[in-house]
């Protein structure tokens, strides 16, 4: 079974992938695939180079800060940067499912889930919500200005878009033993039809 997480940015999907696992789930983050796809030696590298400004790629290295400064401010450069990483995400991803056992689960944290259309290549799919303002201040809290939080909330789908492709809804708008229980009732359904 592959059950796709999302939500928006500062929800606390990384803190319910984390409880899933504790689960048993096997988590992947789609992020942590990107920024795989991303590391010295890549060949994408030399394509991120040729795409975008000088200062985003050093001596063979992406500067991750000068390349989300670029591409959360340019609609058509975030979807060249996509097209590049896209692919070489869905490969390893495909490479680490062909691999599990078939009472597995895979939870796969995607934030871009509802964004691609993506609800249709899982089992199940986990919205985590959390009101925008909460979302804010840990954002904030993470060192992120509100003209980052700003451009990245503004190329993400909305809630109510999110929500609508979910099979559960988890809401981190309340404390964690809150949350662990419903992450538990969410993977105890899962677990029941595995």
């Amino acid at each position: 079974m592959i059950v796709g997480l999302t939500g928006g940015i500062g929800a606390g999907k990384s803190t319910v992938a984390t409880m899933f696992a504790r689960l048993g789930a096997v988590v992947v983050d789609a992020d942590d695939l990107a920024r795989q796809a991303l590391e010295p030696g890549s060949p994408l590298i030399a394509e991120v180079a040729a795409r975008f400004d000088a200062g985003v790629v050093v001596e063979g290295v992406v500067n991750r800060q000068a390349l989300a400064d670029v591409v959360f401010k340019d609609d058509e450069a975030l979807r060249d940067l996509e097209g590049m990483i896209h692919p070489e995400v869905a490969r390893r991803l495909q490479e680490i499912y062909s691999g599990l056992g078939d009472d597995d689960v895979l939870v796969y944290a995607v934030p871009l889930l509802a964004e691609l259309g993506m609800k249709d290549r899982f089992d199940a799919v986990v919205v985590v919500m959390c009101v925008e303002g909460l979302r804010r201040t840990r954002l904030r809290e993470r060192g992120m200005s509100d003209e980052d939080i700003d451009a990245r909330i503004a190329v993400q789908a909305s809630d109510e878009q999110r929500n609508s492709l979910a099979d559960f809804i988890i809401d981190n708008s309340s404390d964690l033993i809150s949350l662990e229980q419903q992450v538990t009732d969410v993977w105890d359904s899962l677990t029941a039809y595995a």
